[in-house]
């Protein structure tokens, strides 16, 4: 499997997944041995608990998922003496709670504003008549004879199941496309969720399900709150703060690379901030690829670090050529009303363009009418010389040869020892 897509599944499995696998595991194996005031008040600490940290950090998206289970859990268990109410009401939320969620993946953060809440609120009341007139119309039938002994398990009717299936495919479709936590732990938390209702004949296991739907859901807060901290929002990348502790963890021999988007100062001027993102999209999306064992970093505007771990120079360069290569070759088209029509004023980061497949250093009128447009990159690298060495300086040597191949005319890879970026220019490598 892929490097990516491993991470990939990775981050859709854990800590969601992961989590509502440990609970499923106890509570088959019967290893639960709590009582039920016990699964209550666990369950009332991940939803509270949830709830306050998602206020906290100004997560309105998992605020209301919590929200929405909480009165779910509040109107199935409001009838839990009368079997016939029990199973209409978990019909009713088995559908309404997956629309729910759909709703809250697609809405956008806004925080805790009235203006940002009060559709969700209207929405929710909405629900609560519609399941109160269910409950009712269900409270003035007479119970069946299937309804009338004690069950362990509620069947959920081929509607609702259909309703939790698409649900489900939705919420993973949706995360491939964010990545983001919080669609994973929807995914899970919906997961649970119908565990809950499914095993709602059996309180203390349904309440455990019901725990691990909040937990995750308040886990997922702290995963996010360790992305923003350690990835880069716009690339993806991990950022500077993850670079400085895998430097921390380095053992010789290592290598470190560092990469400069050539002139890009002049291209973000001449074409607006919006497609510089893109340029830096496009560029981390090949260094999320490189080959040779190497992470990439972002550490800041236009530069990019990549550590290799247990690689000398010799074992990296033809991979950093290869990754090189790869970008002056990607393409992509300019999204339209995005020219900056005056530059803006002093930026630390250069600009180079190739426009329909020719490089250029100015931008003429008439080239700043194509759309397809390309950068390239400039990459100096060095290795750790012996076992004590201090990374900074290994990350100085790097910088020095990267300001190296900018000198010798960018879209290059320079190395540390002037004789061997000698030898590979003659060898027409760099």
């Amino acid at each position: 499997m892929h490097g990516s897509n491993l991470a990939t599944v990775k981050s859709l499995l854990v800590p969601g997944g992961i989590l509502l696998f440990m609970v499923a595991l106890l509570g088959y194996s019967g290893w639960v041995s709590l009582a039920l005031p016990a699964l209550s008040f666990l369950y009332y600490c991940a939803i509270g608990g949830g709830m306050l940290l998602a206020w906290r950090f100004h997560s309105s998206r998992v605020f209301l998922s919590l929200f929405v289970l909480f009165l779910a859990q509040w109107a199935v268990g409001l009838f839990a003496a009368e079997p016939h109410l029990v199973l209409t009401t978990a019909h009713v939320v088995a559908v309404l709670v997956p629309v729910n969620f759909i709703l809250i993946a697609l809405m956008p953060e806004r925080g805790f504003t009235v203006a940002a809440l009060a559709p969700i609120a209207l929405l929710l009341f909405v629900e609560a008549v519609v399941t109160a007139v269910f409950a009712s119309s269900a409270a003035g039938e007479k119970p069946s004879p299937a309804h009338a002994h004690h069950f362990a398990t509620i069947p959920l009717p081929r509607h609702a199941v259909t309703v939790l299936v698409l649900t489900a495919v939705f919420l993973i479709a949706r995360f491939l496309m964010t990545r983001k936590p919080s669609d994973s732990a929807l995914l899970w938390s919906l997961s649970a969720f119908a565990l809950a209702l499914h095993f709602t004949g059996t309180a203390r296991l349904s309440t455990l399900y019901w725990a691990a739907a909040g937990g995750i859901l308040a886990v997922s807060i702290v995963e996010n709150s360790y992305l923003l901290a350690y990835h880069d929002e716009l690339t993806t990348l991990p950022s500077r703060r993850a670079f400085n502790d895998a430097m921390l963890r380095l053992q010789s021999p290592y290598s470190i690379a560092v990469v400069d988007i050539d002139h890009f100062k002049k291209f973000n001027d001449t074409y607006g901030h919006e497609t510089g993102d893109q340029v830096l999209r496009l560029v981390a999306s090949n260094l999320a690829r490189v080959t040779g064992g190497g992470q990439a970093y972002r550490c800041g505007g236009e530069e990019f670090t990549i550590l290799f771990p247990g690689k000398t120079t010799a074992d990296v360069t033809g991979h950093l050529e290869q990754l090189r290569k790869a970008i002056a070759s990607s393409q992509f088209r300019m999204r339209g009303g995005d020219r900056r029509k005056t530059p803006r004023g002093p930026d630390r980061r250069n600009q180079r363009v190739r426009t329909k497949g020719q490089a250029i250093r100015g931008l003429s009128s008439q080239e700043r009418t194509t759309e397809v447009l390309s950068v390239t990159v400039s990459i100096g690298v060095a290795t750790a010389p012996k076992a004590s060495s201090n990374p900074e300086v290994v990350l100085q040597a790097a910088d020095k040869a990267l300001y190296r191949a900018k000198a010798n005319g960018r879209n290059r890879v320079e190395t540390a020892s002037p004789a061997r970026g000698a030898r590979l220019k003659k060898a027409g490598i760099a």
